[in-house]
């Protein structure tokens, strides 16, 4: 093997060379993605049985690279960018997206301090000050990104720490005050609040989960219930979350009456509209925002409808100053001169190191306009309708859950079978079966969820590159693997 030189970096031919050859391989990727299953066929442990234990005493060429990572990584890859990815919360890395985070990678900025890239800074208050008008909250949300929703909440639940009277956690922690934090949620909240609650020392004992209605949505008179047990029994509340698109059902939480609740009781209230947040670009969906602007902290994700690559979370809080509170600490190196006139955005989160984020986002909201975005997620939730149309139509199948945005959840409940024993027991599995076969075929990849304790079908519209053509096809494999597995048992 040659061995390469020992200073400096890949020579700037090689760069282009291998840069051009990577977008053109990139492009005819996403061009032919329909050729790829969706899934990878393959088994835990296939990928590391191709690499080596070690790595290359000398550095190898680049081209020998690519094709590795064409014939090793591609076949292990699942593919999220695929139109009939189905599963979980449908994403799109687009275009203009692809090409904001190359430059990103490129610029490679730290944009900790305003001082260490004026340009991130100002860029994403901008962007920030766009998303917000964009879904319509009011002008006193202040704006900033981080990865994703789990830790937008995270800072959220640590700023309405930061506002507990008497407790001084920052400087003493939580056992000084030897108060008992109470949290409430919904038993629909995503995971990531009681993830929060751990690493913020509330603990799960401190997490109270409120049962949900009918429609899978928090219960606001079990709420109001509990936390006048709570003080009666010496708990200190102190933060509600409220959900506008749950993870399984993607319902939406009474925000309008949490907020009062709330206000009553003077606990922070956080919105987790991670997916259904973005719903309110449309004019005719602002009614899912209902109340969110009498919260005080809220997150949203483009990175979900929003065809924005991984990892984007814009998290908005209306108590700026608290937020700094909680987390900003300066050691000297760190101090310059515009600090006491410019943002660093290292103040108001656990990151110190804050990549030039706002880039892509940036690329994709004047690529597509707003118009665009609108039109593209209206069709989504026309495409949902229509659906969910066909699943309530369709004589063995039942769905389980409202559809507000273009989640559905749907249970097959197959006819003229004799089910043994307990008939829900045998339906999970029977839908259990349905979705491993859905997915076998490599042409779509479904998911599933828990709901009052049964097993149901998953499946969420929203990339950008699914035409009505994978929907119908998706709806046709469904249907010929609920009577291939039918003919099976009988």
């Amino acid at each position: 093997m040659k061995e390469k030189k020992e200073h400096g970096d890949m020579p700037a031919n090689e760069l282009r060379k291998f840069g051009y050859e990577s977008i053109d391989w990139l492009v005819d990727y996403l061009e032919n993605i329909d050729s790829y299953p969706v899934l990878p066929r393959i088994n835990p442990g296939d990928i590391t049985a191709q690499l080596p234990e070690s790595p290359p005493e000398y550095g190898e060429d680049m081209g020998r690279i690519l094709e590795d990572f064409r014939n090793i990584i591609i076949p292990g890859v699942t593919h999220w960018n695929h139109p009939a990815f189905m599963s979980y919360f449908s994403i799109t890395g687009s275009g203009p997206g692809i090409l904001g985070e190359l430059l990103c990678a490129g610029l490679n900025v730290n944009a900790m301090l305003w001082k260490t890239c004026p340009s991130s800074t100002e860029l994403e208050q901008t962007v920030m000050e766009w998303l917000r008008k964009l879904v319509g909250l009011p002008g006193d949300f202040w704006g900033i990104s981080y990865d994703t929703a789990s830790v937008s909440t995270m800072h959220a639940i640590a700023a309405a720490r930061e506002m507990v009277p008497g407790l001084d956690a920052r400087q003493k922690g939580l056992s000084s005050s030897g108060m008992r934090l109470r949290l409430y949620i919904s038993d629909q909240t995503h995971s990531s609040v009681e993830k929060s609650a751990i690493v913020l020392g509330i603990g799960l004992d401190g997490v109270r989960k409120i049962p949900s209605d009918a429609e899978f949505r928090m219960d606001t008179r079990l709420l109001e219930a509990a936390i006048k047990e709570d003080l009666e029994q010496g708990w200190t509340p102190f933060c509600v979350v409220a959900t506008v698109g749950t993870t399984s059902t993607t319902s939406i939480d009474p925000v309008d009456r949490i907020a009062d609740i709330c206000k009553k009781h003077n606990l922070w209230l956080h919105v987790d509209a991670a997916y259904g947040g973005l719903g309110a670009v449309l004019p005719e969906m602002k009614w899912v925002f209902d109340g969110c602007d009498k919260a005080d902290s809220l997150v949203t994700n483009p990175h979900k409808w929003l065809f924005t690559p991984q990892e984007f979370s814009a998290f908005f809080c209306r108590h700026k100053d608290v937020l700094k509170q909680a987390f900003s600490l300066v050691p000297e190196y760190l101090k310059t001169e515009q600090d006491q006139v410019a943002l660093n955005y290292m103040d108001y989160g656990i990151q110190l190191g804050r990549k030039m984020r706002a880039l892509k986002m940036w690329f994709i909201l004047r690529y597509f306009g707003t118009r665009g975005i609108q039109s593209r997620i209206r069709q989504f939730v026309e495409w949902a309708g229509e659906l969910a149309g066909w699943i309530d139509d369709h004589p063995e199948f039942i769905r389980i859950a409202p559809v507000p945005f273009t989640t559905l959840c749907f249970r097959a409940v197959p006819e003229g079978i004799d089910f043994p024993g307990d008939r829900n027991m045998a339906l999970d599995e029977f839908n259990e079966k349905l979705i491993g076969a859905v997915n076998n075929t490599g042409k779509v990849y479904l998911s599933h969820t828990r709901l009052n304790g049964r097993l149901v079908i998953h499946l969420a519209l929203g990339n950008l590159r699914t035409e009505r053509r994978h929907i119908e096809q998706a709806w046709e494999i469904l249907n010929l693997e609920l009577v291939r597995l039918k003919e099976e048992m009988l």
